[in-house]
């Protein structure tokens, strides 16, 4: 009953119902036998019941921003309508528009991918509306001023707002991720202050890549904070922790990529030396991996893109066609892709079986669909 009363409770945040029917509700549905799956037992034990029913057991990771093509259709609306919004007034008039429809499709309809839409939107918005006023931040990280730290400000509060308004998943993992690049902002222009070096991080490059490891470390922590909170993901915590790991995986492959540049060039994603592509296909591993343990195909996505470039270096060194390594590193990619989509829970299994109980049995369960 603890779990059933749970689920009302999230409905009731989420205005599908009001208080009062989630109360009238939960006696209701007990007394006609209504159970969460796994209740009072163990979800090893449920399991069986569950495939002697035909009941088929969930994906812990299916997206639930996407319903049906209906949200598909209402979405490619809202995106041309703003997209011609955007080209022909001016930027303070597409606020108001965003606003609206998130009032018809967010908040009335509770239509998920439009939401997701909206968000999106308005995070391209506070970008177009921050750069207007503020620099962003400048070349390499050198000399980070105020500008720097007022352009990043804007965006919690935004986002804050909207999510405030309309309970959007995404738009409270966005609000993170900018509430933390604030605080990465304010820690370098302290660190500079204290210094009294504008120039101080061209100098110390490798503590610049720390202090960008702490904050991506942080925002991983915070995923897995809502993600361990909802072990069978149920709830909006799923939802939010999805798009933290999202952006967690990039954040932490970028902090690695600092680590071990000490050049200067830090945006030059394809070049390598000796031993800079083994480290980062050693760290999209490792990412696989927690990805894998944490059952967040997400986390592992996010890093694919990095896990390329780096494959790209390895045969870029050697001497085959600038055609031939292009080509082999889609293969090898896609081939990686494969292996871990086709095999992830037989893959989960074998790696939950080697983690201590007290850590496996807080992650998601490990289970193959049951056939109906």
């Amino acid at each position: 009953m603890t779990e059933l009363r749970s689920i009302l409770d999230e409905a009731v945040r989420q205005e599908l119902i009001s208080p009062e029917a989630g109360g009238r509700l939960l006696p209701f549905l007990t007394e006609r036998g209504v159970v969460v799956a796994g209740r009072g037992v163990g979800v090893a034990e449920a399991l069986p019941a569950m495939a002697a029913e035909g009941q088929v057991w969930s994906d812990t990771e299916t997206p639930r921003f996407v319903r049906g093509f209906h949200d598909v259709l209402i979405t490619i609306g809202v995106v041309v309508a703003l997209g011609g919004l955007w080209g022909l007034a001016a930027l303070y008039a597409v606020l108001p528009a965003i606003i609206v429809l998130s009032e018809i499709l967010v908040r009335r309809q509770r239509l998920a991918l439009p939401a997701v839409g909206l968000t999106i939107a308005l995070l391209c918005w506070t970008f177009l509306l921050m750069s207007f006023f503020f620099k962003p931040v400048t070349s390499a990280f050198n000399d980070i001023g105020a500008e720097a730290t007022q352009f990043v400000a804007g965006f919690p509060i935004i986002l804050g707002l909207y999510y405030a308004r309309y309970r959007v998943p995404l738009a409270l993992a966005l609000c993170i991720m900018s509430a933390l690049a604030l605080v990465l902002t304010l820690l370098l222009r302290l660190m500079q202050w204290a210094s009294g070096d504008p120039q101080f991080f061209s100098n110390h490059p490798l503590l610049l890549a720390v202090v960008f490891l702490v904050c991506a470390l942080g925002l991983f922590a915070t995923a897995l904070y809502f993600d361990l909170g909802d072990r069978l993901r149920r709830t909006t915590r799923s939802d939010i922790a999805f798009w933290l790991h999202l952006g967690a995986a990039p954040a932490l492959l970028f902090s690695v990529r600092l680590l071990i540049s000490f050049d200067g060039n830090l945006l030059d994603v394809a070049q390598t030396v000796s031993i800079k592509t083994p480290i980062i296909v050693i760290s999209v591993a490792v990412l696989m991996l927690i990805g894998l343990v944490i059952d967040r195909r997400a986390f592992v996505t996010s890093g694919l893109l990095s896990l390329g470039f780096a494959i790209y270096g390895i045969f870029r060194q050697g001497s085959a066609t600038v055609d031939t390594y292009i080509f082999t590193t889609l293969i090898v990619v896609g081939a990686i892709v494969l292996i871990i989509g086709t095999g992830w829970m037989p893959l989960r299994r074998i790696v939950l079986r080697a983690l201590p109980a007290a850590i496996s049995q807080r992650l998601p369960p490990a289970v193959l669909a049951a056939t109906p």
